[in-house]
């Protein structure tokens, strides 16, 4: 069963802590052999000298034929053997050895013939101070272990909490939300001095209002464009209708067409920029709606205008339909491709039928330019998936989403059209995912939420 640990707890702390941990237990534990040895030796120093005094004092006597005194003896029954050899050999020596149950330390020396004197010191009270203290390294190590272990964690987990805001900022920056600072109050003080995580929070914020500031003004720059345009272009439309019939008429309209949608679709771009769409709910019957899109994308296809909503419902379970309509992925498409609606599972969802009939009709209309017959519309549930058989997807929009009018490799690109349908989708809380088929051919799926977002169905400027 693995420990739950605090989201701030990274791996950082762990190996902070796990640092601090082992440098304490080694610190500790050197300290705690060098008292250890320090006291030892002087104990059984103090010990073995006064053992070899009385010894002294023993062989004193024994020579001047006196009384040996009290715990001195000739070859006494618990003399150890290695002590008695020593002994006997003319040497002097000194060993700590059990005697009746009690640490004894021992003394001998030569004595006449191969006969050993000995004398026995108590080392009981000796053996028990140094007893005491090693319990006393050992209590006093693991309190000093936990208070530094515990100010330490202190002070990492302070460190790694800011760490951890940076990086939630950062991720906020990164899914849009340029008014998000870390505002780190340590930095803010002018007499404080500034350490590394300051420094990057300071960096970060600084990068979000460069960021900010750029991303608005271009967002200002794409709406005042697509604003002045609409003035010229419906004059422009106007005059074209007005020219006499003919080829060239149809391509200045045809061209006056394509400039007013994709002035309208920069219009859309920067007003999904701005964050302030607001959601009209409705509940709808999922697949009458896909096959609505179809028959409005159909309509458009056979007429060579842009495509209007329909409003007429059409019930749809377990029906399928074919209609000129549109495809998604790289590589030209023929001028009608056919779409076939599959409605696997039936739901009524409450969402915003505009919002989502264009998300729907923008991956038509791309699968239609860029992408290969057959095509299909399934929808299972709350997931609505569009499929084509063409080239798949360029490989950095299946990674990176829809990019405004990127090309790679010579392609046409794939202009505003699936970058609306991202943004419209995120509007409505729907996730919309790109991917490619393994058996070729690119896969658009909606899944549209459960519930709503927070704040739909509010008007503009609504609290």
């Amino acid at each position: 069963m693995r420990l739950a640990l605090p989201s701030w707890a990274g791996p950082l702390a762990v190996k902070a802590a796990a640092f601090i941990t082992v440098m304490c237990c080694a610190l500790a534990a050197l300290l705690g052999i060098l008292v250890h040895v320090s006291v030892t030796n002087q104990t059984v120093g103090q010990s073995r000298d006064l053992a070899l005094s009385r010894l002294k004092e023993a062989t004193t006597a024994f020579e001047a034929g006196d009384s040996l005194g009290w715990g001195a003896s000739l070859d006494p029954p618990g003399l150890p053997a290695s002590l008695r050899t020593l002994a006997v050999s003319g040497e002097r020596g000194t060993i700590v050895a059990d005697y009746r149950g009690r640490p004894t330390m021992w003394a001998a020396g030569p004595a006449d013939g191969e006969r050993a004197l000995a004398v026995a010191v108590d080392y009981s009270q000796s053996a028990h101070t140094i007893e005491a203290l090693d319990t006393a390294i050992l209590w006093s190590s693991m309190l000093a272990i936990g208070a530094t272990l515990l100010v330490g964690a202190v002070a990492v987990t302070r460190v790694t909490r800011r760490l951890h805001t940076t990086a939630q900022v950062a991720r906020r920056i990164t899914a849009g939300d340029l008014d998000a600072r870390v505002d780190d109050p340590r930095a803010k003080e002018p007499g404080r001095p500034q350490d590394e995580v300051g420094a990057v929070a300071v960096a970060l914020d600084s990068m979000a209002s460069s960021l900010q500031g750029k991303l608005l003004s271009e967002q200002r720059f794409t709406a005042d464009v697509a604003h002045e345009l609409r003035t010229p272009l419906t004059g422009l439309h106007a005059a074209a209708e007005l020219l006499p019939p003919g080829r060239p008429t149809e391509l200045v309209r045809d061209r006056v067409a394509a400039l007013r949608t994709l002035t309208e679709d920069l219009l859309e771009i920067s007003r999904l920029d701005t964050g302030r769409e607001r959601l009209e709910l409705d509940a709808e019957e999922l697949g009458a709606l896909a096959m609505r899109v179809v028959r409005v994308a159909e309509a458009a296809d056979a007429s060579g205008a842009p495509a209007a909503t329909s409003a007429a419902p059409v019930s749809g379970v377990g029906a399928s339909t074919s209609a000129p309509g549109t495809s998604a992925s790289g590589g030209e498409g023929t001028a009608a491709t056919a779409v076939t609606v599959v409605i696997v599972r039936d739901v009524r969802v409450e969402t915003d039928r505009r919002r989502l009939e264009r998300v729907l009709g923008n991956l038509l209309a791309n699968a239609h330019r860029h992408g290969r017959a057959p095509v299909t519309l399934t929808v299972d549930g709350a997931v609505v998936t569009v499929r084509d058989h063409g080239d798949g997807y360029p490989e950095y929009l299946v990674t990176h989403g829809p990019q405004r009018f990127r090309t790679e490799g010579g392609a046409k690109g794939h202009g505003l059209g699936l970058t609306i349908a991202a943004g419209q989708a995120e509007v409505m809380g729907a996730r919309l995912t790109f991917a490619n088929a393994p058996d070729g051919g690119a896969v658009a799926t909606l899944t549209l939420p459960q519930t709503p977002p927070t704040g739909a169905g509010l008007p503009d400027g609504a609290v």
